[in-house]
């Protein structure tokens, strides 16, 4: 009975542990570029007291074995990099990936950070930054002053108009053999990893890389529906562990209370 106790509460912190990424996926339904986690748990260590295969003596063996659990652990947190719907703001400066790829930023240690928020804006030199006024890479160039539109195509090909003639340059998209692996740092950046392996630099709309389309920004992937969904049913295998643990307390309740 003590091992249903234990077991029990692993359950428990388990759940516990699913409600608060739920909890995180609901709060950033609004982040632009955010992209959800979902929860994986896996079972403990058995305790093998009789094991399959075993031999009983005359040639013959048990057909199965006598195990008994120790309850569950959560083990990562997977993040969905799937689309999120987009959204027109008319924003020049509001890019949106349609597909794969991230945009790279430039932190203030001179380390390189990954984000799928294209929301951008320019600081007094012109540079292109995010909203935490990070100068954004992959080829950008400062906004000249006097510039009176800027266009960039779905392939990345960006144009600045000035009255004393117009800038080109070509922006670049990074992606990740394995962007499950990337490590994320809080403000809607990612960081690379050995898991996440180096980026891969390319042109958006060529070789499987993703298309930008100017004026608008990429959702949140989370669907608020599926979150409630999962919300109940992390509620409900919580109480169930709970009422496991009650009912192990009765069990040994009653055996104390046992009398000659």
């Amino acid at each position: 009975m003590l091992r249903a106790l234990y077991s029990a509460a692993s359950g428990m912190q388990s759940q516990q542990m699913n409600l608060d990424v739920i909890s995180n996926n609901l709060a950033n339904t609004n982040t632009t570029g955010y992209k959800m986690t979902k929860l994986q748990f896996q079972d403990l260590l058995y305790q093998n007291t009789r094991e399959a295969g075993s031999q009983q003596g005359g040639g013959n063996q048990l057909p199965s074995s006598l195990q008994v659990g120790q309850g569950s652990t959560p083990v990562a947190t997977e993040r969905l990099f799937t689309q999120g719907d987009l959204t027109q703001t008319g924003n020049n400066l509001d890019i949106a990936i349609q597909g794969n790829g991230f945009f790279e930023v430039q932190m203030p240690d001179g380390t390189l950070s990954y984000t799928r928020d294209g929301s951008f804006k320019t600081d007094s030199q012109g540079r292109v930054v995010t909203s935490d006024g990070y100068p954004v890479q992959g080829g950008f160039q400062p906004v000249p002053a006097g510039t009176t539109g800027i266009t960039i195509t779905a392939s990345g090909a960006a144009t600045y108009t000035t009255a004393s003639g117009n800038t080109n340059f070509q922006i670049q998209l990074a992606r990740f053999i394995n962007p499950g692996g990337l490590d994320a740092v809080g403000h809607n950046l990612y960081k690379e990893t050995s898991a996440s392996g180096t980026p891969e630099l390319g042109d958006p709309a060529q070789n499987g890389f993703g298309e930008l389309q100017q004026g608008s920004l990429e959702l949140s992937n989370v669907s608020v529906v599926q979150e409630m969904v999962n919300l109940i049913l992390a509620q409900r295998a919580y109480e169930v562990n709970s009422k496991a643990v009650q009912a192990a307390d009765e069990m040994m309740q009653q055996s104390n209370n046992l009398q000659r």
